[in-house]
């Protein structure tokens, strides 16, 4: 038995991960996630702003990472809209303009067609600058937005015409991929008008980044959604969401739309559980070799 194992063809072992990662694909399998702290702590700060707060939403990524960052971006974009906020999109990635579309179009338009652009939702676009841009719309926005993404004037759209900074913001979602992004809201983010404090920051990354990103938790950060596994907690936090009688809050998040989050944690959780089988297996081998 042992040297069968041994010896075992490791085009199987190709296989088997093949039908890891497809069952749960084809089968729409998903599986139970408890959220964290740090999606909780970005999920009730959300929950916790009145209705008609403004929100700052700094889309931070192309077609790369959509993969990986759509499903977050969705759930925050949704929670946003469920809560009756405003919400200012704004890109520091040229690709971001391309990100900032397809949100608005398959979350607001789709699923909230009662939002009035330039009442409810705007879309600022992209400006060059990184963190100077962040600077500098810190103090006076219209020295980089005079205009929305369309070309109309600031002062010609109801929820821009008496914003003078994003210190007037109640809240920054910075959803990125890389530099700009995140780590440069934190650090450039201004002080919210009025206070000696800066505006709230949560943060929705790649996997890769989120390690950069954890120090700066809770204090610079109220809430962090890290990759896939993020997205997917922050989505089961909406899922069990109860309203003050003990229903479900949110029915519409019973939509696969608002699930992929979930959906593509099953095929990483079941390759993941076979890589580790593996790992153990090829240690016994070793060790009973050695006997």
């Amino acid at each position: 038995m042992i040297k069968a194992l041994q010896d075992i063809d490791k085009r199987w072992i190709f296989l088997a991960m093949a039908i890891a990662v497809a069952v749960p694909i084809l089968f729409q399998v998903t599986f139970p996630e408890k959220p964290g702290k740090m999606v909780m702590g970005a999920f009730n700060k959300i929950e916790e702003l009145p209705p008609g707060s403004n929100i700052l939403v700094a889309i931070d990524y192309g077609p790369g990472s959509q993969a990986e960052l759509d499903p977050m971006a969705t759930a925050l974009v949704s929670h946003c809209c469920e809560k009756g906020h405003k919400l200012f999109f704004v890109a520091l990635w040229a690709t971001g303009t391309k990100m900032i579309s397809k949100t608005i179009d398959n979350v607001i338009k789709e699923e909230y067609p009662q939002m009035e652009y330039g009442k409810d939702y705007v879309n600022l676009g992209f400006k060059s600058g990184s963190e100077g841009l962040i600077i500098v719309i810190g103090s006076d926005i219209r020295k980089s937005y005079a205009a929305d993404e369309f070309g109309t004037s600031l002062d010609e759209i109801e929820m821009t015409k008496d914003i003078k900074s994003i210190q007037e913001m109640d809240l920054i979602l910075s959803v990125s991929a890389g530099t700009p992004g995140t780590k440069e809201w934190i650090q450039y983010g201004p002080k919210k008008k009025g206070t000696n404090t800066k505006v709230p920051i949560i943060g929705g990354c790649t996997g890769v980044q989120a390690p950069l990103l954890y120090p700066y938790y809770p204090e610079q950060m109220v809430g962090l959604l890290g990759a896939i596994k993020g997205a997917a907690e922050y989505e089961a936090a909406l899922l069990k969401a109860q309203d003050e009688n003990g229903k479900k809050k949110y029915v519409k998040f019973d939509k696969p739309k608002f699930r992929e989050g979930l959906r593509r944690m099953a095929p990483q959780l079941s390759a993941h559980i076979l890589m580790v089988g593996l790992i153990i297996l090829g240690n016994i081998i070793f060790f009973m070799q050695r006997k």
